[in-house]
Order: C-alpha cells, then sequence, then structure tokens
C-alpha cells in the first residue's frame, strides 16, 4: 500500500519539514524542527493508515478546523502545537508547586522570626502583607503578575515611600516563594517604584525640646533624654536596660540583638545627657516604663506641643549634632549608619549653628525663658 503521508522540505526559520495528506479531500499539514521528528509522525501516520484504513487517521470536520485554526495562530508566533502543548503541561506543573498567599505570608513571617528578626518587623509584614492577601483571595504564588502588582500598588493611593515599602514587603514574599519553588519569578522586580520627593526631617525647636523633657515626669525623662541626645531609633530605646548605660564611661551599649542592623555600637553620652540620666539612673530593669505611650502623650499636651513630627527625637539629635560638632562620620557612626550619604541628604543645614549651641545646653530645669530670648 502507497504511504499517505509524506515530508517535505519547508521554508521556515525554524520549522524545517512538513507532513503532508490528503485528508477529506483537503490536504492537511504538520511542521516540526528535524527530519527525525518528522520521520517518526510520518511512520506513525502510515501504520494507522494501514491498520486502521483513512476513516481510522482523520479528525472529526470540526476538530480538524480547530486544529487548522490554532496552528495557523502558532506559526505566526513561529511555534507549533508541540511548544503549545510543552508550555501548558509546563505551567500546569508550576501551578501544582505554588501555594495559596496565605500560606505562603505564614511561612514568610516565620521564617524571619526564626531568623532572629524583630516581633515589631514581623507584625509589620503581618499587617501589609495581610493587607495584599485580602485584595488577592484564593490566588495561589504563580498567579500573580506584575501588572496586577503595578495596579495594586498604586490603588493604595499612598505616599510614595509607604507606596515603596509595601512594594519592598512583596519583593520579600515573593523571593522567599521562589528559593521555596512556590514560584518561578518574582513579579515584584518588574514593579514601578514610586518616585519619592525628599522631604525635610521633623524635629523639635530648642524651646520645645527643652519644655518638653522639664515638665515631663521622672520615669518618662530617660526615654526622653536619650532619644533627643543620643539619638537611639524608639525600638532600641524600648529595649534598653539600665545596665547597658554607663554614665562613669560615658556610654550607651546598643546590643546587636536591640540593634535594627543586628550591629552592636557603643553611644556617647554626651555632658547634658549625663546630667539628665543621673538622677533617674538604675542598676538594672527596663529604662522605659510600661506605660510609655500615655505618659508620651501627656508629656506632649503638658509642653504644648501639638505638632510631633514622625521619629522627631532621633531627628532632633542628629540635625542639632551636625550643625553643632560638623563631623557627620561620627554621627553616622553614634546612629548606626554605614556612611555618611544619609546624614548628609536628611540633616545638613536644618538648623543654625547657634541654636544647636543652645539645644546641647538643655539641662534639668533650665530656664526655657533665656533659651527663648537667646535663640530669638
Amino acid at each position: 500500500m502507497k504511504d499517505e503521508f509524506r515530508i517535505k522540505h519547508y521554508k521556515h526559520p525554524r520549522l524545517k519539514f512538513v507532513v503532508r495528506s490528503k485528508v477529506d479531500g483537503k490536504w492537511a499539514r504538520k511542521y516540526f524542527r528535524t527530519k527525525g521528528e518528522a520521520q517518526t509522525f510520518c511512520g506513525l501516520k502510515n501504520t494507522e493508515l494501514k491498520n486502521q484504513g483513512r476513516e481510522g487517521v482523520e479528525f472529526p470536520s470540526w476538530l480538524r478546523v480547530m486544529a487548522q485554526k490554532a496552528n495557523q495562530r502558532l506559526e505566526l508566533l513561529g511555534k507549533t502545537i508541540d511548544d503549545a502543548v510543552s508550555f501548558y503541561v509546563e505551567y500546569l506543573a508550576k501551578l501544582e508547586k505554588s501555594v495559596l498567599l496565605t500560606q505562603a505570608v505564614s511561612e514568610l513571617i516565620e521564617n524571619r522570626r526564626a531568623s532572629g528578626s524583630t516581633e515589631g518587623y514581623c507584625y509589620d509584614l503581618h499587617l501589609r502583607l495581610g493587607r495584599f492577601c485580602r485584595e488577592f483571595p484564593d490566588r495561589n504564588t504563580e498567579e500573580v503578575s506584575t501588572r496586577e502588582l503595578d495596579e495594586w500598588l498604586a490603588g493604595l493611593n499612598l505616599a510614595a515611600v509607604t507606596r515603596n515599602t509595601f512594594r519592598r514587603d512583596l519583593h520579600t514574599l515573593f523571593k522567599f516563594c521562589v528559593s521555596r519553588g512556590y514560584a518561578s519569578k518574582n513579579p515584584a522586580e518588574g514593579a514601578r517604584i514610586a518616585k519619592e520627593v525628599a522631604q525635610p526631617v521633623g524635629i523639635l525647636t530648642v524651646e520645645e525640646a527643652s519644655r518638653l523633657l522639664n515638665s515631663a515626669p521622672e520615669s518618662l525623662i530617660s526615654y526622653l533624654a536619650i532619644g533627643a541626645f543620643a539619638g537611639l531609633r524608639a525600638a532600641e530605646v524600648e529595649r534598653l536596660e539600665w545596665n547597658q548605660i554607663d554614665l562613669d564611661g560615658g556610654f550607651i551599649e546598643v546590643t546587636a540583638k536591640n540593634s535594627k542592623t543586628a550591629r552592636r555600637r557603643l553611644v556617647k553620652i554626651l555632658p547634658n545627657l549625663k546630667e539628665w540620666l543621673q538622677p533617674v539612673h538604675k542598676i538594672s530593669g527596663p529604662v522605659i516604663p510600661a506605660n510609655l505611650r500615655w505618659l508620651l502623650v501627656d508629656a506632649r499636651e503638658q509642653a504644648g506641643i501639638s505638632n510631633w513630627p514622625s521619629n522627631a527625637l532621633r531627628h532632633s539629635y542628629a540635625s542639632y549634632h551636625l550643625a553643632h560638632f560638623n563631623d557627620a562620620a561620627a554621627l553616622a557612626l553614634q546612629m548606626g549608619h554605614t556612611n555618611t550619604s544619609m546624614i548628609f541628604q536628611h540633616y545638613r543645614e536644618v538648623v543654625k549653628p547657634k541654636d544647636a549651641a543652645l539645644y546641647w545646653e538643655i539641662i534639668p530645669s533650665a530656664d526655657v525663658s533665656k533659651v527663648v530670648a537667646f535663640s530669638a
């Protein structure tokens, strides 16, 4: 019996061979990259033809039409049906390995907690990524696209800095998913970074700082003074113990465990800070009181400070320190930064030298009226 399926050369950048045969009076074609593939297919079809006759190898007319249309669309893209099947099988395999977003977030947080991340950081991840999961319920880690992330981030209507914080956490999440095989790529890598316009840091005036410290209750003095005159981060002060404050040696030890950067550093106790700490110093125990939040609210009200800038104490310390001591490298070391770029970016020329000199003269029971008169 003469073979009905034949191989022909085909002019195409990738598909070099075509197998042709008449089906229902019309030519049917299938394309291949190599001659070996074409010969294998041709042999199989001719064997079927011999065993089953023409009707056994022909497609139903409706299925043939669909196959032809699909083949034509794939040809325009330089692909074959085999390529399409391989792609879909691979996609299903990836989808099978993926997990729900909620599970991935839970595993990420547990991983970070086990790796020594602070509870504050883990809680922030829970809040931001939890918000993301609520917007994409029942979605798998392999199903989220960069476009969806971009649209979701834009829809938050948040300031650029906050939006970029969300993007950073999403990048962390999907990087974690890739490492565990839950996703084949990180869609957050291509998500747009919002343009951040630098804003001047908010600080306390010399009058406000003096009024705040001199009107605060004794239990709050250590927290305010260390923040204002040593520049520790709020979370670092909240973890600080009295045995880590050496008044005689003249330094505060920020342990690696308590530091945001996980690096130990020693912060110099300047003369006016020592005067604030001596009357309230203890041998051991936590530096801050248990009811810190409410004491802070009351202290601000007593001092008449209605507008409290973000990180007011730390930003005040850095701004007045740079203006008075003119040593960006020393300031970066005290604040736990690895270089001076952030120091110059945020704190240079924020305050005048005469105000900076007054700031480092704020001591217990300072006469606020004299400070105001001199600074004016």
